[in-house]
């Protein structure tokens, strides 16, 4: 037999699971600690070129003829607004030996290097073999990209062109974390040089600012786990418009039982 007492066991009961699948402000607040870091250096640190990466290589030189036969053919109708897409493909991919493949020098070890000490390695062929004479040499990555995945409201991959890109960028492009999502503990998952690491970043601190895994390297994935209380809803009550609809007609009976 339904009493006016067991229904509002039940209501406690009810309110309580509510109660607990609340998120405080501490876990969902970003970096709350921040005005302990007002002044801080920034250090940039200049990714390596891994195996699958696609460079832009310009050769130039005083003479702009001489250094002609050192750059790829460009197509005629290419023009300032060719799309990245197209650059590409008029790109040099980076082997799975690490290697690039330049008209008349031939192979050229990339893996492992940074762009700047490409630059300088290629400098030197030139000058080395006598081919040009101070050359100036740019090489930059064409297919930087991250991936967001989880709590966010677009998770997906995104292309960057940018030489830098930190965490809180790489949220943006995702429209940022969920109401849902655990902000504490993200994932940072990261291959490099053929090996794999896993990094846990907590954003509801800046603490972690001055750390490597703050500036994002080209094939990151950020995962954003669900928090506690997405995780409660997630079972088998439902979600907190379920509980609140449970609560209001256990109230309703107990008020009709005990008229």
């Amino acid at each position: 037999m339904i009493t006016a007492q067991n229904i509002q066991r039940l209501l406690v009961l009810l309110v309580g699971i509510l109660l607990s699948s609340c998120v405080s402000n501490k876990e969902i607040l970003y970096f709350q600690d921040a005005d302990m870091y007002k002044n801080t250096t920034i250090e940039y640190r200049e990714n390596t070129i891994q195996p699958n990466d696609i460079l832009s290589v310009t050769i130039s030189a005083a003479i702009p003829e001489t250094a002609i036969p050192y750059n790829r053919i460009v197509a005629a109708n290419a023009s300032a607004n060719t799309s990245i897409e197209v650059l590409k493909l008029q790109g040099y991919l980076v082997n799975p030996e690490g290697f690039i493949a330049l008209p008349v020098l031939g192979k050229v070890a990339a893996k492992g290097l940074t762009n700047s000490v490409l630059e300088t390695t290629i400098i030197n062929k030139l000058e080395n073999g006598g081919h040009l004479v101070n050359p100036i040499v740019t090489v930059r990555l064409l297919n930087a990209k991250v991936t967001v995945l989880g709590e966010v409201q677009r998770p997906g991959t995104f292309s960057f062109t940018e030489q830098y890109l930190s965490v809180p960028q790489a949220l943006g492009y995702a429209g940022d974390l969920t109401i849902n999502g655990r902000r504490d503990d993200l994932l940072l998952i990261r291959e490099v040089d053929g090996s794999r690491k896993i990094t846990h970043l907590n954003l509801t601190t800046a603490n972690w600012m001055d750390n490597p895994e703050y500036m994002l390297k080209p094939n990151d994935v950020l995962v954003v786990q669900p928090n506690r209380a997405k995780v409660k809803t997630a079972g088998y009550i439902g979600n907190v418009t379920t509980i609140v609809a449970i609560a209001s007609l256990a109230l309703s009976a107990t008020i009709l039982l005990t008229r």
